[in-house]
C-alpha cells in the first residue's frame, strides 16, 4: 500500500503494536470496516482512527459493545434532533465516568505515593540496623 490513505493490516499491525488478529477481531465486531483489494484488507484513514479509539477506549477500560455505540452515534444522521440529544446524554455519561475513573486514579496514587514512601522508610531502617550491627561486632 503506497498510498498516505490507505494501510495494510500489517502496516496497522506494527504501528500500534498489536497482532493481525486483534485486527481481524475489531473488524468482525464491525468497528473497523476495511474494503477489499482482491484477498488484501485495505484500511482507511478512518479505520485507523478508529482502531486508535478502539484501542484508548480498552486502555480506559470502555467495553466493545460502548466503543461500537460511540461510533454509531458519531456515524448517525447529524440532522435528526432526536439522535443529537441521545449522542449528548451519552457523552455526558460517559464524560462523568471518566471524571469519576480520574477521581480514583488520584486517589490510588496517592495511596500508592505513602505506600513507597513507606518502604523507603522501612529499608532506611533496615539499613541502619546492619549498619549498626555491624559497628557493634566489629568492636
Amino acid at each position: 500500500m503506497e498510498s498516505k490513505d490507505t494501510f495494510s493490516i500489517s502496516q496497522l499491525a506494527d504501528e500500534f503494536d498489536i497482532t493481525l488478529r486483534s485486527i481481524r477481531f475489531y473488524e468482525d465486531r464491525g468497528l473497523l470496516t476495511p474494503t477489499r483489494k482482491g484477498k488484501a484488507r485495505v484500511y482507511s484513514k478512518q479505520d485507523r482512527a478508529r482502531l486508535k479509539l478502539t484501542l484508548r477506549g480498552k486502555r480506559l477500560g470502555f467495553s466493545l459493545i460502548d466503543i461500537s455505540e460511540l461510533f454509531e452515534f458519531y456515524d448517525s444522521n447529524k440532522s435528526n434532533k432526536k439522535q443529537q440529544q441521545e449522542m449528548l446524554n451519552a457523552i455526558k455519561h460517559r464524560q462523568q465516568l471518566l471524571i469519576q475513573q480520574q477521581a480514583d486514579i488520584d486517589a490510588l496514587m496517592m495511596e500508592l505515593n505513602a505506600a513507597e514512601r513507606n518502604c523507603y522508610l522501612q529499608l532506611a531502617k533496615f539499613e541502619q540496623q546492619t549498619t549498626f550491627k555491624k559497628m557493634s561486632h566489629s568492636r
